[in-house]
């Protein structure tokens, strides 16, 4: 009788691989802190030390490089040590090179902390890490929860961004510089008790296997992952469409986290904007990114993914071409239809390009993403420089925006002209 009774209490109970997958949500929210912080402190920085803006620019762009780079390598570092180990080390390192900024003095400090420290921290828990998380505990709905996973970061900017501008403007940029710190280190007790490498780890199966099945016991071998990584980058780069996807994602990272995520407020700023306000609506964009994502998910399953490259990038160009004549000291309805605009498009060029690197590159296209990835990092950092510079010299920020609008038609272009075919099973990398 008693197990008869137990039984539908287990049966409502949720599966363990929910609360991982909201443990990586933290986590990713928790890593997304920094990431919301130079926009708003790029000024206060410049104030106090006078640091150019090509300076300060320059550690994001380290920042933004190693947080590609780093990506196709840091599932073979999570085969090995495991994915709590790696994102315990990766919230740490996040928080010192956020942390131990109120003690620089000189901008080869801020170079090491911004851009090298939180570079490779933020680098471990990127989309590999979603991609670990959702391979590893579901087998149903994985669009679904990488998605959301993918979304962490805008949520994390959603909460740090308007923290982190009230912290700058009413006590100065070293508190909000630890207030990163501090909510990083917050999450470091959740990861160690609550997430777990593998379903076997707790006795169970990945959400949606075969409850008949036993649980895997054989864990994969991590010694060869970085050398596949490299030999699949080897075959990817003989591929016409890699070469067009990895251009087309180096202009979307240009155009997101490297030109607006990065220069959007101070940019503002100069039109008389308050970097409050200009925080705000930078979170807001996070918030739209949310719904943008899910929804091209949903959309990528119906439409060609080519078409769907194709008009997101089209239409943020033509966006990008308008934002200068919508700065202001207050904030106009045509920037809210900006921002949600551009809220909605900011990551959606994500689920259509894993689609194709899937379609195209077969069991290695989780890989080859990775690269296209990197790519994507690559082109924010030469924005976050090269705007920075634009600033410098310019005074303002006008072209930066006329180029990026002139690349993302480019890479309209260049998305439509991919061939969705995939590899003959015998050629090498291959499904």
């Amino acid at each position: 009788m008693t197990r008869l009774d137990d039984a539908p209490v287990r049966a409502r109970r949720p599966h363990r691989a929910w609360s991982v997958a909201a443990v990586a949500f933290v986590a990713l929210v928790g890593a997304a802190g920094f990431r919301a912080a130079p926009s708003v402190l790029i000024t206060p920085l410049h104030d106090e030390f006078g640091w150019s803006t090509g300076t300060i620019s320059a550690a994001v762009s380290i920042n933004l490089v190693l947080y590609g780079v780093i990506s196709p390598f840091a599932a073979a570092l999570m085969e090995k040590l495991g994915m709590r180990r790696v994102v315990t080390g990766a919230l740490l390192l996040v928080a010192a090179g956020s942390g131990l900024t109120v003690f620089m003095t000189a901008s080869w400090q801020l170079l090491l902390l911004w851009g090298v420290c939180v570079g490779v921290g933020t680098g471990s828990m990127a989309l590999t890490f979603v991609a670990t998380v959702t391979s590893r505990w579901f087998v149903r709905h994985q669009g679904l929860v990488s998605g959301v996973l993918t979304a962490a970061g805008a949520a994390g900017q959603l909460v740090f961004l308007p923290v982190v501008a009230l912290l700058a403007r009413d006590h100065g940029w070293r508190p909000a510089s630890l207030a990163v710190s501090f909510a990083a280190l917050a999450v470091v007790p959740l990861v160690l008790l609550a997430l777990r490498d593998h379903p076997r780890d707790v006795g169970t199966t990945a959400y949606g296997a075969d409850p008949a099945a036993p649980p895997t016991t054989q864990a994969p071998n991590p010694g060869h992952a970085a050398t596949r990584a490299l030999r699949v980058l080897r075959v990817a780069v003989r591929n016409r469409t890699f070469w067009l996807l990895a251009g087309g994602f180096a202009i979307c990272g240009a155009s997101t986290n490297g030109l607006i995520g990065t220069h959007f407020v101070p940019a503002a700023h100069d039109h008389g904007m308050p970097a409050t306000t200009a925080a705000s609506l930078l979170a807001l964009v996070g918030l739209f990114d949310v719904a943008g994502t899910i929804a091209s998910g949903w959309l990528t399953d119906k439409v060609d993914p080519r078409l769907l490259l194709g008009a997101y990038y089209s239409l943020r160009g033509a966006s990008l071409l308008v934002l200068p004549h919508l700065f202001a000291a207050t904030t106009e309805p045509p920037m809210w239809g900006f921002v949600v605009f551009y809220g909605l498009d900011w990551v959606a060029t994500v689920p259509p390009t894993v689609a194709l690197c899937r379609r195209v590159f077969g069991a290695d296209g989780p890989i080859v993403f990775g690269w296209v990835f990197a790519s994507h990092q690559v082109g924010a950092a030469l924005a976050a420089t090269g705007a920075g510079l634009i600033r410098d010299h310019h005074g303002g920020y006008d072209p930066a925006w006329y180029i990026a609008g002139g690349l993302c038609a480019l890479a309209a272009v260049m998305s439509l002209r991919i061939t969705s075919q995939r590899q003959p099973a015998g050629a090498p990398g291959a499904a």
